[in-house]
């Protein structure tokens, strides 16, 4: 059976009992129904290593564990992503986020780009954001990550563009170029993805004038969280762990 994996933002030592924080304990006492004596990984998402974990004590808001044992792990891939993302409708945001964390992205920041039709005021944005860092958190608690990727406060387009840095970067565009084979060693690399309106000319140019090389993938067009993921893959194909 295979044993849950729990994050906590404590610090972990290994031989330490520590306390889950009432959400967590309620997910593994009331959800997951598991009691003393069963076992658990725990992580704090700093460190490419967990730990081996029992239950000594399970209450509803309660659930002290005994660390027995550190595991260290290396399933990070050599490649540091950051994606760009235009802020979506719905549940599209949620969809690419979760993805994009169990395909190995590093840091993900929300976009305000012309086509973007979202609204949020700034006491639901916060909410917004908290809510996109647990999405990630819950992502790398289900594929074996032990680094939790940043989640950065949204910003405006060009903010972004002229801020990151990285080896290769790219801008989807139906009008760019198609993908070809690199041999280049690259380290690092940023994806740009627009909105379900896609990007404007102008907001392509304008990440070109950033150093971004405008792709085509394939000749269907892709709705925005397809494109996130399908361009996540690439990337790691061509210079990651896949």
């Amino acid at each position: 059976m295979r044993i849950p994996r729990i994050f906590t933002a404590q610090t972990l030592s290994d031989q330490s009992i520590i306390e889950l924080d009432d959400a967590a304990a309620n997910h593994v006492s009331r959800v997951l129904r598991m009691g003393p004596g069963r076992k658990l990984f725990l992580f704090n998402g700093q460190q490419q290593c967990h730990f081996e974990g029992e239950i000594i004590r399970a209450q509803r808001k309660n659930v002290s564990i005994k660390l027995v044992s550190r595991i260290s792990t290396d399933i990070e891939s050599p490649l540091h992503i950051h994606l760009g993302q235009a802020i979506s409708k719905g549940d599209r945001m949620e969809f690419t986020i979760q993805k994009s964390v169990e395909l190995g992205v590093n840091e993900i920041t929300p976009l305000w780009t012309k086509n973007v039709d979202v609204k949020l005021n700034p006491e639901r944005l916060e909410k917004k954001l908290h809510q996109w860092q647990q999405i990630a958190i819950a992502a790398c608690e289900q594929s074996g990550r032990d680094i939790v990727p940043t989640i950065h406060a949204p910003q405006e387009l060009e903010s972004w563009l002229s801020e990151v840095n990285a080896q290769e970067k790219w801008v989807l565009d139906p009008r760019g170029l198609k993908q070809e084979s690199n041999q280049l060693t690259v380290n690092t690399a940023c994806l740009l993805i627009g909105p379900e309106g896609g990007l404007s000319e102008g907001e392509v140019h304008l990440a070109c004038d950033f150093k971004f090389k405008a792709k085509l993938i394939g000749p269907r067009v892709l709705r925005t969280e397809t494109a996130a993921l399908t361009a996540i893959s690439l990337l790691q194909s061509q210079w990651g762990d896949f």
